[in-house]
């Protein structure tokens, strides 16, 4: 399974209340700390003079293509990167991940891709681009019947359920993140690399 989601768009109605206007197409992020990577030389150090290669990601964006039983969503996005040493071209791949969550926590798919980059004689910056997709069931990207109706009827001032939420009902909480992916495209790191970003 691949991917599908919750994206919002706040919408004051006529009766005074505001509207969520609810997508099976999923938000796409970086998650925090993976988009950025930083190559050593030698790989042991982590000494700013041991820079090797640093690249960034920048401009990822999405587009959604949710007609039919499967809802594909495609990602795209830019690395630019900037090295130390220029003397000669040289080439440089870096892996990247996409991963689609369910709920918020629950990794449900992941895939590893590779971007390469590269750097001509002298040059000490380059980018390259990325695409991926994902893929998910509309079905269970789609909230049941039921949840619908709770979360969509029609309440007036003085009725007994007004001032409640229905998102406060546990059932209704749950169907909704069972109900919500998102995308996550960043670098695959190594713990290392992980923890370089976290604490620089």
């Amino acid at each position: 399974m691949l991917l599908s989601g919750c994206a919002g768009k706040g919408e004051v109605d006529a009766t005074g209340g505001i509207s969520a206007v609810r997508s099976v197409c999923p938000p796409v992020a970086i998650p925090a700390a993976t988009g950025d990577i930083t190559l050593f030389d030698p790989v042991t150090s982590r000494d700013q003079s041991a820079i090797d290669v640093a690249g960034f990601m920048t401009n990822v964006r999405s587009t959604c293509a949710d007609a039919t039983d499967q809802v594909v969503t495609n990602v795209t996005f830019d690395i630019r990167a900037r090295r130390t040493r220029t003397d000669v071209a040289r080439d440089v791949t870096l892996p990247y991940f996409i991963t689609v969550v369910r709920g918020g926590s629950a990794v449900v798919a992941k895939r590893i891709g590779r971007v390469a980059l590269h750097f001509a004689a002298g040059q000490a910056l380059a980018s390259a681009s990325g695409t991926t997709t994902a893929t998910v069931s509309r079905a269970a990207a789609t909230l049941p019947e039921d949840v619908r109706e709770k979360l969509t009827r029609k309440r007036k001032a003085g009725d007994q359920d007004a001032a409640v939420d229905p998102l406060s009902t546990p059932e209704v909480r749950q169907a909704v993140l069972r109900a919500s992916f998102e995308a996550l495209v960043g670098f695959q790191l190594t713990d290392d690399q992980l923890k370089y970003n976290a604490t620089r």
